[in-house]
């Protein structure tokens, strides 16, 4: 049995003529999470969206990213985002119940998960940290213990349903505060229940600490200072990063690397997206338009695939750059958050038509940013309740289709075997289980044929066993392997 392997370059096959290109990145970690956030997908879902690969053949969304080189999957979690009759906020509606499917589903591709408390039942960012419905009145002591049973609590759901529990988020973009505290001294309370849960569940799960705003260099560096100054434990500084509001690449370098060097942390970025174009799908409007930030020093890209993939690219280098190999990763921002009801091209009563049941598919299936049903709790949902502000952002088209951008996270990878791929021809097919069992017989296999490949189950040996997983992989049976993604 031969063991000499041929690794490929970039995605592992002659791409055509017109197809994105990414420059590979040599990763100074080489486990640098390519990341996604797809929070909104079960409601998608529960509202008619169809995920399909560049090729136009249905599939399941967390397949397509892992076959795409995304490793990691961010979910976000609400304590109840529901009013008193049950109908939900929207956003995804991301309970507790939810990101235990998600995180399960995740698994099920061999992707990690990181799990972003909120501690809140709707959206929190700097401007809104309200407190969940349940913990409002309570003392800080008594919050410090609600929200150490809560997370504790979550997490061991979300593992009992099957996730690969990696990271942990204690609030989100908490510049401002944190489940309805605002000073220093509160906040690194509440910061450090929540870390103190995480660290009861598994010693070995990464705890983050999540901010935004990284072009304001003095305050980002100000708010490393306030966690070492407090006291508070963690392991992961976050930010979030838009191009098109959060400065240059090398201020984000720079500021990543003031917390990695003056007190050891890993950094990562949280949250990234970018346009593929500036058209509008759902009637909703978009965060990046025609009309709004699209323009910039700090935009170097077009709006097209293309742009988009470079984007992400230079991301991903901008926090590979952070000194001592302290840059863990990317996260994009709810890339797979289509519209339910594509607009485009569509004009008068036809468009009325169209607009109207998407509004009526954002109130039932909280597919949208917000839903009516919000208010109460998020005053700004009462006026702008809508649909998706980032369908212009995903990678997929408005029918579902996968666009060459999403191969980024795939592309990026300088040297890679491609697991299941046993011929190295930069694919995983029927042929590769063939030359399994021909090499398992002694009979002669291509000189390109690598077990590190062929080991699909990664017991360290090529069995039958491994035949049969690329058999179920390719019947599109669930597997507990990633095949057909990057070996690093």
């Amino acid at each position: 049995m031969t063991t000499s392997c041929v690794l490929l370059t970039a995605t592992g096959f002659a791409a055509a003529a017109d197809s994105v290109s990414v420059e590979p990145i040599s990763f100074e970690n080489p486990d640098f999470i390519r990341g996604m956030d797809v929070s909104s997908v079960l409601s998608l879902e529960e509202a008619g969206v169809v995920f399909r690969d560049a090729g136009g053949e249905e599939q399941d969304l967390f397949r397509l990213l892992s076959d795409n080189g995304v490793n990691y999957i961010r979910v976000r979690v609400w304590n109840d985002p529901y009013d008193a009759s049950g109908s939900g906020y929207g956003g995804g509606n991301n309970d507790l119940q939810r990101a235990v499917e998600i995180g399960s589903r995740a698994k099920r591709y061999g992707m990690k998960l990181l799990v972003d408390f909120h501690y809140s039942d709707f959206w929190a960012d700097p401007s809104k940290q309200t407190a969940p419905k349940a913990w409002q009145g309570l003392t800080l002591t008594e919050k410090q213990n609600a929200l150490y049973a809560y997370t504790l609590e979550s997490l061991n759901a979300i593992a009992a349903g099957g996730a690969d529990i990696g990271m942990v988020q204690i609030g989100n973009e908490i510049n401002g505060g944190i489940a309805g505290e605002n000073s220093w001294w509160e906040m690194s309370l509440l910061l450090k229940a929540g870390v103190s849960a995480v660290r009861a569940f598994s010693p070995d799960v990464l705890t983050v600490i999540h901010f935004t705003d990284p072009q304001r260099t003095d305050g980002i560096k100000a708010l490393a200072d306030f966690l070492h100054d407090y006291g508070v434990d963690y392991d992961v500084f976050a930010v979030s990063y838009y191009p098109y509001w959060h400065g240059s690449l090398e201020n984000l370098t720079a500021v990543l690397g003031y917390v990695a060097e003056n007190y050891g942390k890993y950094t990562m970025v949280a949250e990234t997206s970018y346009a593929y174009t500036l058209d509008d799908s759902d009637g909703h409007g978009n965060t990046v338009s025609p009309y709004a930030n699209c323009t910039g020093d700090d935009l170097l890209w077009d709006f097209t695939p293309q742009g988009q993939a470079q984007a992400v690219r230079s991301v991903m280098a901008a926090v590979n750059a952070v000194p001592g190999g302290k840059g863990l990763g990317v996260f994009y921002w709810e890339g797979a958050w289509i519209t339910a009801g594509d607009t485009t091209g569509l004009s008068g009563d036809a468009y009325t038509a169209r607009l109207n049941a998407n509004r009526q598919l954002w109130e039932d299936c909280g597919c949208g940013w917000a839903s009516s049903y919000a208010a109460a709790y998020d005053p700004d949902a009462g006026s702008y309740y809508g649909g998706s502000a980032v369908d212009n952002q995903a990678f997929f088209a408005p029918d579902g289709t996968a666009l060459e951008s999403l191969r980024v996270f795939r592309d990026v990878v300088p040297v890679q075997l491609i697991l299941g791929d046993a011929d190295g021809d930069g694919e995983v097919s029927s042929l590769d289980a063939t030359w399994i069992q021909r090499s398992l017989a002694c009979m002669d296999v291509p000189e390109t044929f690598c077990e590190t490949a062929a080991d699909v189950d990664g017991d360290g040996e090529v069995t039958s066993l491994d035949v049969t997983w690329i058999q179920r992989y390719l019947a599109l049976i669930d597997i507990p392997y990633a095949v057909n993604t990057p070996i690093i």
